[in-house]
């Protein structure tokens, strides 16, 4: 478990820094320049997710049951995570009415994703994996709105036909990474 700990205060904790300290961002960025600044946001994030998936498999091998969820609740993610696939290609289509209407459409896919598996598992790994990303993302969606309504920010009217685009990519991929890659890259097949 502390390698999953350690990975999540890594991650989310480079995830944050626009959060709670978005001034040193702009000032670091300022005397470091961007190039630097984004070469070790991503090395640090890349360390905080290895660290994450190879201490969420490590806590995953000795169960803690915490509660047993209804049968009911995996139906449930599934479609949450149907909305996530589509939230999060909401935020790469050009010009989706998605985007245009929830602004910040990557975190909000966070939310639903992690809320889904919350929701779904009831063993202590998956709430100290879960639990941390809910929790960031809500906190992350509240300052970008704040960042958005100081800075005036405007997102462009969206088209019937991207937002189209958008929902069957989203339907398309989630279907995808259902039956086959969650298996594939994360051991779990949720419908097998």
């Amino acid at each position: 478990m502390a390698y999953l700990i350690l990975g999540l205060a890594l991650f989310l904790g480079v995830h944050s820094v626009r959060i709670f300290a978005d001034g040193w961002r702009t000032q670091t960025i300022a005397r470091v320049g961007a190039s630097a600044f984004k070469a070790g946001y991503a090395v640090v994030s890349l360390l905080g997710f290895v660290l994450i998936v190879w201490g969420f498999g490590i806590a995953r091998e000795v169960p803690t049951v915490l509660w047993i969820p209804p049968h009911g609740m995996r139906h449930g993610a599934a479609l949450l995570n149907v909305l996530a696939f589509v939230l999060l290609m909401a935020a790469y289509v050009p010009r989706n009415g998605i985007k245009a209407r929830v602004h910040h459409p990557m975190v909000l896919a966070v939310k639903t994703w992690s809320f889904a598996h919350l929701i779904s598992n009831g063993n202590l790994a998956h709430v100290v994996l879960f639990g941390p990303f809910l929790a960031w993302a809500v906190l992350d969606f509240i300052s970008a709105r704040r960042r958005d309504r100081v800075q005036g920010t405007q997102y462009p009217a969206g088209t019937g036909s991207a937002t189209v685009l958008t929902l069957l990519l989203g339907v398309v991929l989630a279907g995808v990474f259902a039956m086959w890659l969650h298996g594939l890259l994360i051991g779990i097949k949720p419908f097998g």
